[in-house]
C-alpha cells in the first residue's frame, strides 16, 4: 500500500494520540470527517494500523523494573524454537522478543515490579525451559527514550 501525504499526517496524529475524536483529528489533518473515516478504515484493512491502545506508566502500575535479557538456546531445531516461542507468547512479563544476530539468539524486554520478582520469573520460567542454554540480564538504569511512534 502506498502511503500518501495525507495518510502520513493521519498516522502521525494517531501515533501521537489515538483517543482523539474524529472531529478533532479531521481538523488537525485538514480533511473531511467522511474522508478521514474511510482512510483510517483503509489503513486498518491494509494492516498498516495494527491496533489502537493506551500506553501505561510502568511505575504507576508497579512494573518499574525493565530488563533486557539476552537469551541463547541449546539448539535451533524446530522443537526448540517452537518451545521458546510458546514461552515468550504465554508470559505477560515479556513485552518484546527479537531474534538477533550476534552472541545471543534473542533479546527480550521484560517488566517486573522488582529484582526479586524478576529472579523468580527467570528461575521459574526462562531457565526451566529445557531449550534455553543461558540468559544474560541487563537492568535498565535510566530510560532515555521510549516511543511507539514509527518515523513516517
Amino acid at each position: 500500500m502506498k502511503i500518501s501525504a495525507i495518510d502520513q499526517r493521519i498516522l502521525a496524529e494517531l501515533q501521537r494520540d489515538a483517543s482523539v475524536s474524529l472531529a478533532q483529528l479531521s481538523e488537525r489533518v485538514g480533511v473531511a470527517q467522511s474522508t478521514l473515516w474511510r482512510r483510517i478504515n483503509d489503513l486498518e484493512a491494509a494492516g498498516v494500523i495494527l491496533a489502537r491502545v493506551a500506553i501505561l506508566d510502568p511505575a504507576k502500575i508497579d512494573q518499574k523494573l525493565c530488563i533486557l535479557a539476552h537469551v541463547s538456546l541449546e539448539d535451533h531445531s524446530e522443537e526448540a524454537v517452537a518451545a521458546f516461542t510458546r514461552l515468550v507468547t504465554s508470559r505477560p512479563e515479556i513485552l518484546e522478543c527479537h531474534k538477533v544476530s550476534g552472541l545471543a539468539d534473542y533479546i527480550i524486554k521484560i517488566r517486573a515490579p522488582d529484582v526479586e520478582a524478576y529472579e523468580a520469573f527467570q528461575s521459574h520460567h526462562l531457565l526451566r525451559n529445557p531449550f534455553v542454554r543461558s540468559v544474560q540480564s541487563s537492568f535498565v538504569l535510566k530510560e532515555v527514550k521510549a516511543t511507539t511512534a514509527l518515523p513516517l
